[in-house]
Order: C-alpha cells, then sequence, then structure tokens
C-alpha cells in the first residue's frame, strides 16, 4: 500500500478517535444505575472499581513496552477486542465477582489502548512528512473525544427514555448498543490503521515479547537522561492530584451550595454533558495557544488558570458560579491535553513513544490516589471548599514543570552555510540513547469511567478525556 498523506492520516486518526470514545459516551450515563441495579450497593461498587486502577498501574509500562516493540495495529486491535469483551461482560454481569471482572479487564484494556493509536498517528505522520505539525490534529482529537461522549451520553439518555425493550432493562439497552458500536469500531481499526513502517509478520511477536521490558527500561532511562522530560512526566503527579477537586469533590461541593443533594445532581447531569462540549472546545483552540504562545508557555498557563477555575469552585457562593467555574475548568483541561501531549512527543524517539506516554499516564495514577485519599480527609474536617482550594494550589505550582521545556524550545539553530546539510534541531535535550535517531524536531499538541471509560475531558493527560471506569 502506497505511503498515506498528512490529511489522510489525520483523518483516519480523527475517526478511528471518534470511535474510540463513542462506546465510553454511552455508558457513562447508566454505569454506576445498572451496578445498583443488579444488586450492588455503593460501597461494593467503590470496591469493584479499584481493580481497574490496580491493572493499569500493573500492565502500563509493559504494554508500553510491547506497543514499541510490536507496533501500535496489534496491541490497538487487542486492546478494543478486550473493550468488546468487557462491554458483553457488563451488560450480562449480576454478581460482585463479574462486576470485579468487569472492571478487572476494563484495567486491561486501558493499559492496551494507553498511547498507540497517538503513537501511529504521530509516526504516520512524519513518516508522511517528516517537518509536518502533528500538534492540531493532537487537538482535534480532543474535540472530536469530547463532541463523541456527549453524542453517546446524549444517546442513552434517549435509549433509556424509550424504556426496556422485551427482557431487556432500559439501563442495559444502551451497553448493548455500545457493544454493538465497539464491534464496528474494531472492523473499521483492521481497516484504516496501517503501520508506516515495515509489516511484522507473526513470528515477530515472540521477539516483541522478549523486547518489551528492554524497551520499558530504555523509556525509563530517558527520564535520567532528559530534564525536560522528567519535569513533563512529573507534571502529571500534580494533575493527577488536582484532579481530585473537578472529579470527586465537585458533586458534594454543589450539593452544598444548592442545599438538595437531589437537586444538585439533577442539576449536574446537564452540566456533564456541557462539559464535555466545553472542552472539545477547549481542546479545538489548541491551535490558537500555540500561534499565541507557543506550547510550553500555554501550557504552564492553563496549569495556573486551571488553578483559578477549581479556586472559583472552592470559593463562590451560588450554584451558577460553581458551575461557571466548572464549565471554564473543563474547558481549560481540553485545551491543556493535547499541548502536554505534543510536547511529550516532541521530546521522544519513535522506538520508545509509547512507553513513555505510558509513564506519562501511570504517573497519573498515585497522584490521583494520593489525592482521593488527603483531599477527601481535608474535606471531611475543614471542608469541602478548603480541600479544593488545597487542589487548585497543587494543579498550579506544576507550571513552573514545563519552563525546562520552554527553554530548550529557545534555543535556535545557527543558519548554515548555502548549500550545507541542515543541522537537526537544537533545544530538545538528547531523548533517546547514544546512537539512536533524535528527537523530532522542536515546534509550534482529553481523563476515564467504565465499560467505554471516561469523566468529562482526559486520559488523565494523554489525549484521553480523564478518569477511567466502567
Amino acid at each position: 500500500m502506497s505511503v498515506l498523506t498528512v490529511r489522510q492520516v489525520r483523518f483516519r486518526y480523527l475517526t478511528l478517535y471518534g470511535l474510540r470514545w463513542l462506546p465510553t459516551g454511552l455508558t457513562i450515563p447508566v454505569m454506576i444505575l445498572l451496578m445498583q441495579e443488579r444488586g450492588l450497593s455503593l460501597s461494593q461498587i467503590g470496591l469493584v472499581s479499584t481493580a481497574q486502577g490496580l491493572v493499569v498501574l500493573a500492565l502500563e509500562l509493559p504494554t508500553g513496552g510491547l506497543a514499541d516493540a510490536l507496533g501500535s495495529r496489534v496491541v490497538l486491535v487487542t486492546a478494543w477486542a478486550v473493550s468488546l469483551l468487557t462491554l458483553g461482560l457488563f451488560a450480562v454481569a449480576d454478581s460482585f465477582a463479574l462486576f470485579f471482572l468487569v472492571w478487572a479487564l476494563q484495567g486491561v484494556y486501558r493499559a492496551l489502548d494507553s498511547g498507540p493509536l497517538d503513537s501511529w498517528y504521530v509516526e504516520s505522520t512524519l513518516a508522511a512528512d517528516r517537518d509536518a505539525d502533528y500538534e492540531p490534529g493532537l487537538g482535534f482529537a480532543g474535540t472530536v473525544a469530547g463532541v463523541t461522549i456527549a453524542a453517546g451520553a446524549l444517546l442513552s439518555g434517549g435509549l433509556i427514555a424509550l424504556g426496556p425493550v422485551g427482557p431487556v432493562s432500559a439501563l442495559t439497552v444502551p451497553v448493548l448498543v455500545a457493544a454493538a458500536l465497539q464491534a464496528i469500531a474494531l472492523v473499521v481499526l483492521l481497516s484504516l490503521l496501517v503501520e508506516p513502517g515495515p509489516a511484522r509478520g507473526p513470528g515477530t511477536l515472540r521477539a516483541s515479547v522478549v523486547a518489551a521490558p528492554r524497551m520499558v527500561g530504555q523509556a525509563v532511562g530517558l527520564l535520567r537522561r532528559s530534564r525536560v522530560l522528567l519535569a513533563l512526566v512529573s507534571v502529571e503527579l500534580f494533575w493527577g492530584f488536582g484532579m481530585v477537586t473537578f472529579e470527586s469533590l465537585l458533586p458534594v461541593r454543589l450539593a452544598e451550595v444548592v442545599g438538595d443533594p437531589e437537586r444538585a445532581a439533577a442539576l449536574l447531569g446537564p452540566a456533564s454533558s456541557a462539559a464535555w462540549l466545553v472542552s472539545a472546545a477547549g481542546a479545538a483552540a489548541t491551535p490558537l495557544l500555540l500561534r499565541w504562545l507557543g506550547a510550553a508557555p500555554a501550557a504552564a498557563l492553563l496549569r495556573i488558570v486551571q488553578g483559578v477555575t477549581v479556586l472559583g469552585m472552592g470559593l463562590l457562593a451560588g450554584p451558577v458560579g460553581v458551575l461557571v467555574a466548572y464549565l471554564a475548568c473543563y474547558a481549560v483541561h481540553g485545551a491543556s491535553n493535547p499541548l502536554h501531549l505534543g510536547l511529550l512527543h516532541r521530546q521522544v524517539d519513535g522506538p520508545y513513544r509509547t512507553s513513555v506516554l505510558s509513564l506519562n499516564s501511570m504517573m497519573g495514577q498515585p497522584g490521583f490516589a494520593l489525592g482521593a485519599v488527603l483531599l477527601t480527609a481535608l474535606a471531611d474536617r475543614s471542608g469541602v471548599g478548603t480541600a479544593m482550594v488545597v487542589g487548585a494550589v497543587a494543579l498550579a505550582v506544576a507550571a513552573p514543570l514545563y519552563l525546562p521545556a520552554w527553554w530548550a524550545g529557545r534555543r535556535t539553530t545557527p543558519t548554515p552555510p548555502a548549500g550545507a546539510e541542515p543541522a537537526g534541531p537544537t533545544g530538545a535535550e538528547p531523548a533517546g540513547p547514544t546512537g539512536a535517531e533524535p528527537a523530532a524536531p522542536t515546534g509550534a499538541d482529553p481523563a476515564s469511567t467504565g465499560p467505554g471509560d471516561v469523566q468529562p475531558a482526559g486520559a488523565a493527560a494523554s489525549a484521553e478525556p480523564h478518569r477511567a471506569a466502567p
């Protein structure tokens, strides 16, 4: 097959990105309610959800190394097949053990799915044009994710409103539709995703599995050799910690200012849908931010602005003020993800790209867990507003960690004499081992829930929208 053009690569990437998140949108409204309908208590739901985090933490790096060694296509096909299995099992699960298995499988899917599609997009874009800017495509991906998740959530609500279909309960219907869409997405993936390098046959599988730990070790080695990359990955610790404020504490804060938990829940429904849309709008603004400020300054500024929005959620009185700050927070979140991801890609050699993305994603896991423990305990003792102020500070203090990337980008390359071979880019610290291909040239870039997986804006700061759960 002929090499794809930059335009064709972007079209295929955005198509697959939308198909990846549409089933998630369908499952978000019914996830908790369906488990309750099947007999689980809220405490049991909390326990089964830990299975996903544990599995992701254990597999994030090994699966990233496997993707770098074996290629994105095989790993993504496996991930989407596991997602299809997860949705099918979620539709029929009726016990604590089965739901625990659902969430564990969801963790396997999340670990496999974290990074390969973005890496394929970047590698295929650079294969088509070494000087192409891929950051706008990453920003458009955030827009596509927000729009498709919002569309899936609206479709799910419509299906629930239609009521049960025969013996299938109304809450189960969206899950079955999500499974059907996931099957279609898997077929489309097999058709559209073509590796830019030479074909890798089944004979490479064993060698790739053996090579995966080495890939992981070398990816970790990149962090020791590049202060730019280390600083960027460290941002995730603070980001994950601060996410607790707008993912877990916001409903409590809204109930506090409204004075009625049921009314607060009613307000949160449409507010969550709106959050996905403003997140998409924020991601769409990425090219403008790149032109006006540059990637690193814009990313640093957005960390501070997001801290301010969380501060507003914690201190503003009345539901209108809290919800406006909430929507502003997600707009910033949508813009931040592609910028951060683009800066990471600029520091990574192709063979280790997915492993480094997995390292970045994995750093958010302990950050979120620590925030969940400390901020909720602080909310119990000193109030939700105080906990949100602490989370806001944690988000904002990560801004200086973008300075090394900014300083690296400001270094200039002397203009070569006429006819001379252009020098490689300066400014990015060497990311690969000696003899490795240099990092991509410096240039002008959504978080997670359930058998589909997400909450507004993320994966946690890959291009994914963030927190994850069936």
